[in-house]
């Protein structure tokens, strides 16, 4: 994914979360307060000194307590309140924030779900599983660790400094000059750190994607690493990544490392200041013992939390390198969507290809050309040619899962651009080679072509699927769970669940795509003999290698190079010897090949 926006990823992420804005200030206010009560105390302790030291002619004697004892039952009794109304909204604060955290990352997670199952097939042509996956996973993750503690973390400092130094600047200009002047340079640190540490963070989220990559497809790819003995490679190739990701953090870590003790130094310069300065105005008279004990702890309730400025900007940082690929998905473009104006289409009706051309990219070659065919309603057409001459592309252009480059389809003559995306896909079941069956049980699977259907339905699927006898030959019957991918049933089983999946659907238009390649002859004959139920009023398009599967085929199209060369019926195809003949002569045995 191209970055193509060049905001900062918090500008970005703010404008994302205005739907929360109530939610965030909230939680913003309950934070500013809870600081507030959080520095009052060092307030307290400055007014309570001034009342032992000067008893009558205290600071709080002006408010009508005049004897020291009955000042300090009133510090004491405001002292609980205080401490009741920071523990209070300590509490508001930490459940606003976390259940604020929950909210955004359940929103973003969705959303970010949401679009990338909507993207073009493209898209996920040029992204790597695993990648995706810590996006939505990890990258969500990273963002709620920070609003966990961060956020909180950087408005409660902000608090800080201007609460503090509004009663630093009351009671001494002098000394709060003094005492603020590391914070420029804390500041100066904080941003050179983010500017240092925001690439390097950028690349850690890249390789923890590559990372998760790698062991999504060892783990997909175990009996392939077994059978040929490449634990130790693969064990090798992972820990190169690791390494990898190892050396991107390290570099960040050194970063953040070297924020803190920079930190503590500029800290104590403050805290110094306070000291030795305050204390000779205290000495000389120029403000009392009470003021300079204030000043004394302030100082360090002002300038301690700056300590963890650097986790708080670690968290920061990793947050947004992982808000930055967050919105980068949510914001990249999807070609192929329904216009503002669509149509409906009897899809039942003749589908035509109008000189159609393909090309993957503008810089590749051509995978179609001029492909003009008629494919009549309620009929069984086959596509059959060598491997990589378009015969699955022509179907991914019929399910607009790309768009031609030149030409167009037409449903009914409706060109099926026209047609919204969602009803076109409908009203199309789609078997393809590489089948995919979801971690459940086979109940689960076949009723995903279907809302609702009842166990008939799905039985009447199986049994036309040629699948009804292995299912009831399992000990759980449907209730067999299959694994992820389907990993306990063999190939075949698994067409056969995916063939019911589709015909549970009760498409006008079914795509067998070599549905039955992996099926053993007994099995794909006794489909044969379903596909005449099978196809009964609907329109059934079928890719086939084995010839042997389409010869009842109402028409054949045999495409060479992303061409269509011949088309027939079966006898037609063999009486005129062309490329089909050869196919099927090869295939049937009574020919030699060189």
């Amino acid at each position: 994914m191209t970055n193509l926006n060049k905001q900062k990823p918090i500008i970005r992420l703010i404008k994302y979360a205005q739907g929360l804005r109530i939610k965030i200030v909230l939680a913003s206010i309950s934070s500013v307060i809870n600081k507030l009560f959080d520095i009052a105390p060092e307030i307290l302790i400055g007014i309570a000194i001034d009342v032992v030291v000067s008893k009558q002619d205290s600071f709080l004697a002006s408010f009508g307590y005049v004897e020291p004892k009955s000042q300090l039952i009133a510090l004491a009794v405001l002292t609980f309140f205080i401490w009741l109304g920071e523990s209070v909204f300590q509490f508001l604060y930490a459940i606003l924030w976390r259940n604020l955290a929950q909210s955004l990352q359940h929103k973003m997670r969705t959303d970010a779900y949401d679009r990338m199952q909507n993207m073009d097939m493209a898209f996920f042509e040029n992204q790597a599983s695993g990648n995706l996956t810590a996006i939505l996973n990890d990258d969500v993750n990273q963002l709620e660790r920070f609003l966990n503690i961060g956020a909180n973390d950087i408005i409660q400092v902000i608090v800080s400094v201007i609460g503090v130094g509004a009663i630093f600047f009351y009671i001494s200009v002098k000394i709060a000059v003094f005492a603020f002047l590391p914070i420029p340079l804390i500041i100066f640190g904080a941003f050179f750190f983010q500017r240092k540490a925001q690439p390097r963070y950028f690349e850690v989220r890249r390789q923890t994607g590559i990372l998760a990559t790698a062991i999504s497809n060892k783990i997909m790819g175990i009996a392939t690493i077994k059978s040929f003995t490449r634990e130790n490679k693969e064990l090798d190739h992972l820990s190169k990544l690791s390494s990898d990701y190892q050396k991107a953090n390290k570099e960040a870590i050194k970063i953040s490392a070297a924020f803190t003790p920079i930190i503590r130094m500029a800290i104590l310069t403050g805290f110094l200041a306070t000291f030795i300065i305050g204390g000779f105005d205290a000495l000389d008279g120029v403000i009392t013992v009470g003021a300079y004990g204030m000043l004394v702890f302030l100082t360090q309730r002002l300038l301690w939390p700056f300590t963890s400025l650097a986790i708080t900007m670690d968290l920061y940082e990793r947050a947004m390198a992982s808000v930055r690929r967050i919105l980068d998905l949510l914001e990249t473009p999807i070609e192929i969507i329904d216009k503002n104006i669509t149509k409906t289409a009897d899809m039942s009706q003749n589908i035509n290809f109008n000189l159609v051309r393909f090309s993957y990219s503008s810089n590749s070659q051509v995978v179609l050309s001029d492909i003009n065919i008629t494919i009549n309603k309620s009929e069984v057409t086959a596509f059959v040619g060598q491997t990589g001459s378009g015969k699955s592309t022509l179907m991914k252009l019929l399910l607009r899962f790309y768009s031609p480059t030149s030409g167009n389809i037409t449903i009914n003559n409706i060109n099926i651009e026209d047609i919204k995306i969602n009803d076109l896909r409908q009203s199309i079941g789609l078997v393809s080679q590489d089948i995919f069956l979801f971690d459940g049980s086979i109940k689960d699977n076949i009723a995903y072509g279907k809302n609702d259907p009842t166990d008939k339905e799905i039985q009447e699927a199986a049994k036309l699927a040629e699948a009804e006898d292995f299912i009831n030959a399992l000990p759980q019957n449907y209730e067999t769970l299959v694994g992820e991918r389907g990993i306990k049933l063999s190939g075949g089983q698994r067409q056969r669940i995916s063939l019911a999946r589709a015909i549970l659907k009760n498409p006008a238009i079914l795509i067998l795509d070599e549905a039955t390649s992996a099926v053993d002859n007994e099995t794909e004959a006794a489909i044969q003999k379903s596909m005449q139920q099978i196809a009964k009023n609907r329109t059934l398009l079928v890719i086939a290698h084995r010839l042997s599967t389409i010869v009842s085929a109402d028409v054949i199209h045999v495409l060479d190079k992303g061409k269509i060369v011949e088309s027939g019926t079966h006898n037609e195809l063999l009486y005129n010897e062309g490329i089909y003949f050869k196919l099927w002569s090869i295939q049937t045995g009574n020919i030699e090949v060189n």
